[in-house]
């Protein structure tokens, strides 16, 4: 039986520690404490010109909270770059128990009736903690990113923690920021009430794509 809660994984959170597996099969959860944290600032978020043509013509359905479980098994599939994962039972059973409490949320790109991409993550007051993206058609991890930052902007929220620096996020503005420097962030999110939102209509979207940055 684990050892492990979801409250526990909330006090973690809440003191700037997050939960892996090594691998795919490794029944053993590590706390992790980046000595650098990747953050995007949500007050100067960037969308691409290209992708921001792509969220306007809104080739796909965006929802949230309504497929929780596929997505986060869908992001724990191997991808091209790696045959691995460190998303294991574990942390799979418990991050779906949060989405039951109403701490973890999905935001999911549907082509019909398929799952397309999406992402998932954990609210904790104004900050969302993002865990992990999927695609299984071009653009839709991104598309589902863009989806959320509108919404965490909509919501009030201050923080969007990323965990890492990656390539996969560089277009957007993600900056590396030290240890003390992110808990001083949380610090200031924990201590403002926001709650994820997951409407968001076409006005609404048209003016977040409209407020963020038009170069690319």
């Amino acid at each position: 039986m684990s050892v492990l809660t979801p409250e526990v994984v909330l006090r973690a959170y809440a003191v700037g520690l997050f939960p892996m597996a090594e691998q795919r099969d490794d029944p053993t959860l590590y706390w992790i404490d980046p000595e650098v944290r990747g953050i995007l600032p949500l007050d100067s978020f960037h969308v691409p010109r290209r992708l921001r043509r792509t969220v306007r013509a809104c080739p796909y359905e965006i929802r949230c909270d309504t497929a929780f479980e596929s997505v986060i098994r869908a992001c724990a599939e191997p991808r091209g770059y790696s045959d691995d994962s460190w998303i294991n039972d574990e942390i799979i059973s418990l991050y779906v128990e949060l989405h039951r409490m109403g701490r973890a949320h999905s935001v999911e790109v549907w082509h019909g009736r398929e799952l397309a991409g999406g992402l998932y993550g954990v609210a904790l007051n104004a900050a969302f903690f993002g865990e992990s993206m999927f695609s299984h058609v071009r653009d839709a991890s991104k598309i589902a990113l863009v989806h959320l930052v509108a919404r965490l902007r909509k919501a009030g929220f201050l923080l969007l923690d990323t965990q890492f620096v990656t390539d996969h996020l560089a277009s957007f503005g993600v900056v590396a920021v030290s240890r003390a420097g992110y808990r001083q962030r949380l610090a200031a999110a924990l201590d403002r009430p926001a709650t994820f939102e997951p409407s968001l209509d076409r006005s609404e979207l048209a003016a977040f794509l409209q407020s963020t940055t038009q170069t690319s």
